[in-house]
């Protein structure tokens, strides 16, 4: 029978098997590698883009008097494609205004071998299509990086996601940037201080404890 045009497929696996999935995937292919990054035979990057849009971010707080937040347009993006080190705690990205594509990948992946990394490099990534088709597999290969790539709905086990949510937190909540300049001016700064002055922070929330879940909302891929 043909699915109704006016609702999407339902997910060709169901929760347990998600579930069988992912932890087949941490003991079977991330603990090892990351392990052998632990102990200096390697190194492990997760990769993931982030599209922080010039846009309003409330947060709570209490307030005497009524306030009025003023908002951006929402118009414009900050895109940043990045790889981070999950031993060194170091952070390499690839920006832009436009579009994050098949060629913005290639370009992090000429980012991550420039630094001349010895011993095996694994980048951990998503299945999309930008990431995962035979330009960046080739160029991937003649490198010698590995790619990685999750199992589906498995946003938990990429460790990057907590960088972009850290970053969007000190950048944009319950802060205005008057232009679309200060705004991506903001999240770069955060960037740029993740070595430095966020350093101890990052050290506690990026570390290698991954969530597994047993009863999670499927969301996308």
């Amino acid at each position: 029978m043909a699915a109704d045009p006016g609702h999407p497929d339902p997910p060709k696996k169901d929760l347990p098997d998600h579930v069988r999935d992912q932890k087949a995937f941490l003991d079977t292919e991330l603990k090892p590698r990351l392990d052998r990054a632990v102990a200096g035979r390697g190194h492990v990057l997760f990769v993931d883009a982030a599209h922080f849009v010039f846009g309003t971010y409330l947060c709570c707080l209490w307030s005497i008097a009524r306030v009025f937040v003023r908002a951006a347009s929402g118009r414009q993006r900050f895109n940043v494609l990045g790889a981070w080190d999950a031993i060194a705690r170091t952070l390499v990205t690839v920006t832009n205004t436009t579009v994050v594509n098949t060629d913005t990948m290639c370009d992090l992946l000429r980012a991550v071998a420039a630094r001349g990394l010895v011993g095996p490099v694994t980048l951990v990534l998503d299945n999309a299509r930008y990431q995962r088709n035979k330009i960046v597999m080739g160029l991937a290969e003649e490198f010698g990086i590995e790619l990685l790539f999750l199992p589906s709905y498995s946003p938990n086990l990429n460790l990057i996601e907590r960088l972009w949510r850290f970053t969007k937190r000190k950048a944009a909540y319950g802060r205005y940037h008057p232009t679309f300049a200060d705004f991506r001016a903001a999240v770069q700064d955060v960037l740029d201080r993740v070595p430095t002055t966020h350093a101890n922070k990052l050290a506690s929330l990026m570390t290698l404890n991954f969530q597994e879940f047993d009863d999670v909302s499927l969301l996308a891929a």
